[in-house]
Parts: structure tokens; C-alpha cells; sequence
């Protein structure tokens, strides 16, 4: 590929050079609007700028022409309003998709000359939750990301070729910001403009590409199932994957697809790319980053990304073995004492996932009348089929068993709540506060509305049924099956919601069971409303089967 470093990239514009697909971007006009921008920003005397741009190209214009305007950068992960309040004073500009922010489009001045960029006076700053929900600022030079780029180049370049770019993570953020912007645009491979948060998205976009590369997170990863047209994808070039760790059944999966694992991606905001891996191997550290450990096994990091003479003290334990590779062992910082005894909630959760029926766990404190642990799991096909065929209550019960191996009784979780997928938030991360809201809840009475679309005055909704449905404790114990009851209740609340009905309950019509729904399924439920007859139509479908259908009389109330 034609590399261009990354402070020579406003030097000299090449018109044949590639930026960006749909729509496509070259590189003499990603210059001349960064210049543009440039010459904007200094004219209004902008020194500190914050970004947030949907569109990747965008992005990189607003990147190079703030640095050449001298300013330095803020990435905010959101633009919520506590967010905005959080970081006013600390910026001049916010530069966004929003209608009251200043536009990359409203800036049209004569552009400035093209010039190279100071890596070391060009800062970025990056915010992250942090481990203890706090936000957290991270300063970053332009010298530490144009050292990660270079050795990706040299590690991957040769793999990925043009291969277009393709994400499903946010560019706000130090994986998405280095693989989906800065790389590929050091590289001179093309790079799609949004974020796809969909399998489906990602399969359209690469099948418009003869060679194509995926930069994405383990949520979407977990969620790329047999519909899929696999042979097609498996032309893929490499798949990255950070954000948080790939189970490893869906890395299996994806390798039985695809024909390669997909590269593990482990590192932070902080310290950028640690190190690397493929299947079940240990993590190999990327080239020039030094590990060492302190007295409690914590991870110390010294690495090209960080300031010279800086070692990052991680709270990542970790066994290095001779050959410098590595195994992590969990987090230091999610350590609990129960009644005074210390326990490691990553150790418990890695014991749980040694379990056939357990894909992902995350355990957490209950505080109530004394404080307890409580579990969040994702079941895997086997752990499915368990729940519908033996029942919650035996499930639980055995992998409190199964627990008991490893550890003593006061550290078995007494809470449970089963779920389709872990709720992770827009960096990839869960917060431990999110576990512990989540333990606290009560179990879920409602489906998951997953997609919704209305074709003259008819509604089609998909829906999943959460495995730990409340409802499912009665009916039936050991054989858990939606009642017939609550479907016609989410057929009413969901059509009260989508359409103007009548708001009285009048009876009911034609009501057919015929296919048992459980924990887990994904249907479709269908909803048409006649206003005429004062009657809602509803049917419930699988993939191949109607499940349950009938009609609801409503009426009007009447003064």
C-alpha cells in the first residue's frame, strides 16, 4: 500500500488516492476541506474543540484540520446534556451533527497552505467511563497514535491489502478511532463513513467490496446467527474484534464460518493496543510494549503509546509465561468482601463459564437486608435448552452446584437473572453499577420489541421472549411456556401503543393456541385493527408455524 505518516497527510493531496466508500471521498478533498476547516477555526481563535461526528470522513476532516489550525481535540463518548455541562468550559467549539453546534459544512474559508503537522504538539483527548463509572479524561499525542497505526501496518498490512474497511463500533473511542479512521487512512485503504450496528448492515456493505475487512465488537459478533450468507463473508480479510472479551463459542463459531479466528484485540484507552491473539492462544503483546507485574500480579504496562518513561499500573491480573505471552486472569478491582472474607468476582464468573449451559456471567453485590452475590448469565444453546425443558429453579440449582466446587458457601450467588444478551454500553464496557440496578430489578413481565414496521395501518413487530420471564415461574415450573393470558396482554399493550384503540376491554374472539412459545423465542407478532367492527386482530408466528392468533373486541368509553 501507499503509506503517507500520518503528519504528512495535508502535505501533498493525491486525487487518486481512496478515502472513504458511499459516498466516496479521495484524498485531495479530504485536504482541501481539513484546510478549509483550518483556516476557520483560526480565524475564530479556536484553540480547544470538541467533536462528535456520526461520519467517519468527517471525522479525520475534523481531526487534521484542527491540528493544523493548532487546536487541540476532545472526543466526548456522547452528547448527553450531563456530558455537554461536564466539558463547556474546557472547550471552545463543539463541531457535531447537532442543529445549535458549529458544522464541518459551515466552514468555506480560502483554506490554509498545506503544511506538516507537530506529532508532539498535536493532542487528543479521549474520555472513558473508568473503572469506577467516573468519567475520565485521557490525554493522547499525536506521536503515540502514529506509532500504533505504523505497527498495525506492520503487523496486518500485508493481510488486509485494499480491503475496505468495514465497523460496527464507534469512531469516538480509541478501537474504533485507530482501526476504522486513522489506519486505514495512513494506509490508503477506503473506510465506510457510518458505524453498522447491525449483521445484516455489515453483510450488505461487504458484499459491495472484493475485498473487505470487519472492525467490530463482540456484541455483534455474538449476534451474527445462520442467516447469514456465510460463504460470501467468509472472503473476509481479517476480523478484529475489542471492546470487551469474545465468548469463546462465538469465536468458534465464527472461526467454523469463516475459516480464521478472529483477532482478539486487548488494551484501553489508557495504554492503547496491548497485545493480540487468535483462538485459545495466550495474548501476544503487540511489538515494543514491556510487561511487568506488581506484588498483587496487576499488569504494568510500558508501551510506544505512552508518554516516554510512563508505566501504566493496570487492574488487570494476568500469568506471563516464558515467552512474554500471557494469560489474563480477571480484574483486581472487582474484589468484594462478604462478611469480611475477600472474593474475586472475575474467578467466580470463569468457573461459572466452565459450565456447557453458561455462555456469559457477571456477578455482582446485592445489598439488601445483608449483602449477597447475585448473577447475570447468557445461556448457551444447551443452558436454553435446560431452562425449557427442566425449569428455572433446577438450572439455577445446578450451577450453584457446580459453584460450590469452587468455592464456599457464602459466595454462592442467591440472586439470578437469566438474559439474551449482556447490556453493554457504547464503549463495549458493562459497568459494575449496571450489574448491581440490574440484580435489583424485578424480573421482566415485557417482550423485547427487536424490529417494528407498519405497512397500511398493519403492524408487524419482532419480538423475543426474555428467558427469566416472571411469568414462566407458574406456568409451568419445570416446563416453562407462555401463557396464553399474557399473549393476548402483549398483543393489547403493544397495539395501544402503535395505534389509536378504543380504551375498553370488551372480550374476546376465535382465540387459537396451537404452537408453545419459550424462553428465548424470537416470533412475530402481526396486529391489524378494524375500526369498523371495533376489533384487533393479532397472530403470533415462529419461523415456521402460527403460534397462537385471535381477535380482541374493544370499545369506546362513553360519557
Amino acid at each position: 500500500m501507499n503509506w503517507i505518516k500520518f503528519e504528512q497527510l495535508l502535505l501533498k493531496a493525491e486525487p487518486e488516492r481512496a478515502v472513504t466508500a458511499e459516498p466516496s471521498l479521495d484524498h485531495a478533498h479530504l485536504c482541501a476541506q481539513a484546510l478549509s476547516l483550518a483556516a476557520g477555526l483560526q480565524a475564530q481563535g479556536v484553540q480547544r474543540i470538541a467533536v462528535h461526528l456520526e461520519d467517519a470522513a468527517e471525522l479525520a476532516i475534523a481531526l487534521l484540520g484542527a491540528w493544523r489550525a493548532g487546536a487541540s481535540v476532545l472526543l466526548p463518548a456522547d452528547l448527553q446534556t450531563q456530558t455537554r455541562q461536564r466539558w463547556s468550559n474546557e472547550v471552545d467549539l463543539w463541531l457535531t451533527d447537532q442543529p445549535d453546534d458549529a458544522h464541518i459544512s459551515d466552514y468555506r474559508h480560502s483554506p490554509l497552505s498545506p503544511a506538516s503537522l507537530d506529532v508532539d504538539q498535536c493532542r487528543l483527548s479521549l474520555c472513558t467511563s473508568g473503572s469506577s463509572g467516573e468519567p475520565k479524561r485521557i490525554e493522547k499525542s499525536l506521536r503515540q497514535l502514529a506509532n500504533e497505526v505504523e505497527a498495525l501496518e506492520q503487523l496486518w498490512g500485508a493481510d488486509l491489502g485494499p480491503a475496505c474497511i468495514i465497523g460496527s463500533v464507534a469512531t469516538q473511542h480509541i478501537y474504533g478511532l485507530l482501526f476504522r479512521v486513522l489506519w486505514p487512512l495512513c494506509a490508503g485503504r477506503p473506510f465506510m463513513r457510518r458505524q453498522l450496528a447491525f449483521p445484516e448492515d455489515l453483510q450488505r456493505a461487504s458484499r459491495a467490496h472484493s475485498a473487505f475487512a470487519w472492525v467490530a465488537s463482540p456484541a455483534l459478533l455474538k449476534r451474527m446467527g445462520d442467516n447469514l450468507d456465510w460463504p460470501a463473508l467468509s472472503a473476509v480479510r481479517r476480523v478484529f474484534s475489542s471492546g470487551g472479551a469474545l465468548p469463546a463459542e462465538a469465536a468458534q463459531n465464527l472461526q467454523q464460518r469463516l475459516h480464521q479466528w478472529p483477532t482478539e484485540i486487548f488494551g484501553s484507552s489508557e495504554t492503547g493496543g496491548i497485545a493480540w491473539r487468535q483462538g485459545h492462544a495466550l495474548w501476544q503483546p503487540f511489538a515494543g510494549i514491556k510487561l511487568s507485574q506488581d506484588d498483587d500480579g496487576a499488569l504494568l504496562i510500558a508501551s510506544p503509546y505512552l508518554p516516554d518513561g510512563h508505566i501504566e499500573h493496570t487492574a488487570d491480573a494476568a500469568r506471563i509465561a516464558a515467552d512474554g505471552r500471557f494469560e489474563l486472569l480477571g480484574r483486581l478491582d472487582r474484589i468484594v468482601k462478604l462478611e469480611e472474607k475477600r472474593i474475586s468476582l472475575p474467578m467466580l464468573e470463569q468457573a461459572l463459564m466452565t459450565h456447557t449451559w453458561v455462555a456469559e456471567a457477571r456477578l455482582g453485590v446485592v445489598q439488601e437486608n445483608r449483602a449477597s452475590l447475585g448473577a447475570l448469565l447468557v445461556l448457551t444453546d444447551a443452558g436454553l435448552h435446560a431452562l425449557r425443558n427442566q425449569g428455572r429453579r433446577t438450572v439455577t440449582e445446578q450451577l450453584r452446584q457446580h459453584l460450590s466446587e469452587h468455592c464456599e458457601a457464602l459466595a454462592l450467588p442467591r440472586r439470578w437473572r437469566l438474559l439474551r444478551q449482556m447490556p453493554l454500553n457504547s464503549q463495549g464496557k458493562l459497568p459494575q453499577t449496571t450489574v448491581e440496578a440490574l440484580l435489583l430489578a424485578p424480573r421482566p413481565k415485557a417482550p423485547e420489541v427487536l424490529e417494528q414496521s407498519e405497512t397500511e395501518g398493519e403492524w408487524s413487530l419482532q419480538l423475543a421472549v426474555p428467558p427469566d420471564l416472571a411469568y414462566f415461574s407458574g406456568h409451568f415450573p419445570t416446563a416453562p411456556v407462555l401463557p396464553g393470558v399474557v399473549q393476548v396482554e402483549w398483543a393489547l399493550n403493544l397495539g395501544q401503543q402503535l395505534m389509536n384503540l378504543p380504551a375498553t376491554f370488551a372480550g374476546m374472539e376465535v382465540l387459537k393456541f396451537q404452537q408453545l412459545v419459550r424462553p428465548g423465542d424470537e416470533v412475530q407478532l402481526h396486529l391489524r385493527f378494524d375500526p369498523v367492527r371495533g376489533k384487533l386482530y393479532f397472530a403470533y408466528r415462529n419461523e415456521t408455524a402460527t403460534c397462537s392468533s385471535g381477535r380482541i373486541l374493544l370499545e369506546a368509553v362513553h360519557a
